[in-house]
């Protein structure tokens, strides 16, 4: 058994699914293989991990998130970490020309049929408010316009564990998992702006 599915197992179902309880809508919509790009919402450490536990034990080994080189990596601990317990695939939110493409590592996992986990709105925001995206999914997007881009609205971990916050409430989460929103050759802001949209209407379902 990998250190990945352990830490699953043992440490993160426990505490989502069974401390705190998570409501999932659209389950259906929820990929059971890849390739394919999850953006969402973002309001807490939690996201990820929660995100996460909805897929089958089997189907998470292929489910990659995406986090900032500088905080997940900044220490070999915390890089060692975020790549056993969760495969994350860091990005630097400045790279150099020597790093090659800012997208390599994404684009190599898309390849290969992972599953990637990307939210668009770059960093944490305060509980239940998103803000706008940024246009790096569009990119993505345009590069594999064949690969399913499904939004979802995580609405509860803000509140279950804020940024900057390291004591955990029991907090109900909910999860809406939407269609997949497919780029079609629109400018890229146009396309994130359908995204944004689509989350929206996933967190109205929350209301």
């Amino acid at each position: 058994m990998s250190i990945k599915k352990a830490f699953f197992i043992f440490i993160v179902r426990p505490i989502v699914l069974v401390i705190a309880g998570v409501s999932l809508k659209g389950k259906e919509n929820l990929p059971i293989k890849g390739s394919a790009i999850l953006v969402a919402n973002h309001n807490s450490h939690l996201d990820t991990l929660v995100i996460m536990s909805l897929f089958s034990l089997k189907t998470l080994e292929k489910v990659r998130p995406i986090g900032a080189w500088d905080y997940f990596c900044n220490k070999p601990y915390k890089k060692w970490l975020s790549k056993h317990l969760i495969d994350l695939i860091a990005l630097k939110r400045r790279p150099s020309k020597t790093d090659g493409h800012p997208f390599g590592e994404i684009y190599e996992a898309l390849d290969k049929g992972d599953i990637v986990l990307l939210f668009p709105e770059g960093s944490r925001g305060d509980p239940e408010v998103m803000k706008p995206f940024k246009t790096g999914i569009a990119h993505i997007a345009k590069d594999y316009p064949h690969v399913p881009v499904i939004p979802l609205s995580i609405y509860g971990a803000g509140k279950a564990l804020p940024k900057g916050e390291a004591l955990f409430v029991p907090f109900v989460i909910e999860v809406n998992v939407g269609e997949a929103v497919f780029y079609e050759g629109e400018e890229k802001n146009l396309y994130v702006k359908q995204l944004e949209e689509a989350v929206h209407r996933l967190e109205k379902v929350h209301l």
